[in-house]
């Protein structure tokens, strides 16, 4: 398992070949084992293979290329609607159409694709989460027909991997743990914890293509800016609400 997660590496190439139906099945009882808030499994994973409706899912992830040749995408969906019915049918009054049931799927339903992707790279799969899923979560709703209570949170690209990219590199443990309680970071701590990302080959090249002064200037002036942060909020928030998720 260790080997596994520390040689996990984003894939954005894949060949053809079609994923076993008894591997692909692994799988997905290994992400019906993740935690979950209650045993209550607020989420459903809608696979695709069909490759007439991953046609149709393709320009909800801007046609990237992992998106349309990856044999199978898996769309992870935070989900209360299946629990509400089952309370409804037995005479019960569900009260999980509001925020704080979002959460509480959106939690489930991430802990239960982790746990996918982890067993899929251990049969040798590879796997991308799809970030592009909250830009068009809504069209990404109306092509897998979800009813109300069920909304996209992310998606996954997974196939047999036709690349071997290096692993992308991450922020030194320091950076993310914190014992005990928070401790905020100092100015020089900043400069410290992004210093080797910072001096990378990858960020040069990334400031030459771009035209930049520095790495933060390409997240926030290419990658993610403002106006678009801003649309896909209010655009996944009007989902939010279509979706039954604020009625109370």
């Amino acid at each position: 398992m260790k080997n596994v997660l520390f040689k996990h590496r984003s894939i954005r190439k894949f060949r053809p070949a079609p994923i076993p139906e008894e591997v692909l099945r692994n799988c997905l009882e290994a992400a019906v084992r993740a935690s979950t808030c209650g045993n209550m499994q607020l989420y459903s994973l809608v696979v695709t293979r069909e490759r007439a409706l991953r046609e149709r899912l393709a320009p909800c992830h801007f046609n990237q290329p992992m998106a349309s040749q990856a044999p199978c995408l898996l769309t992870v969906c935070a989900d209360v609607h299946r629990f509400t019915m089952w309370c409804e049918q037995r005479g019960a009054d569900p009260a999980y159409d509001n925020f704080a049931w979002f959460l509480n799927a959106a939690t489930d339903a991430l802990l239960a694709a982790q746990n996918f992707c982890v067993q899929a790279e251990m049969h040798g799969l590879g796997i991308c989460y799809l970030g592009t899923t909250l830009y068009t979560a809504a069209e990404i709703a109306r092509v897998l027909e979800l009813p109300k209570g069920v909304i996209p949170l992310t998606a996954v690209a997974v196939g047999y991997p036709d690349e071997t990219p290096e692993p992308a590199d991450r922020l030194p443990l320091e950076a993310v743990v914190h014992y005990e309680k928070y401790t905020d970071y100092t100015a020089a701590e900043i400069d410290e914890l992004w210093a080797e990302r910072e001096e990378s080959e990858l960020t040069r090249r990334l400031l030459e293509e771009n035209e930049l002064e520095n790495l933060a200037k390409v997240f926030t002036e290419r990658r993610y800016v403002r106006r678009d942060n801003l649309a896909i909020s209010e655009s996944y928030f009007a989902l939010l609400k279509e979706q039954g998720f604020f009625n109370q």
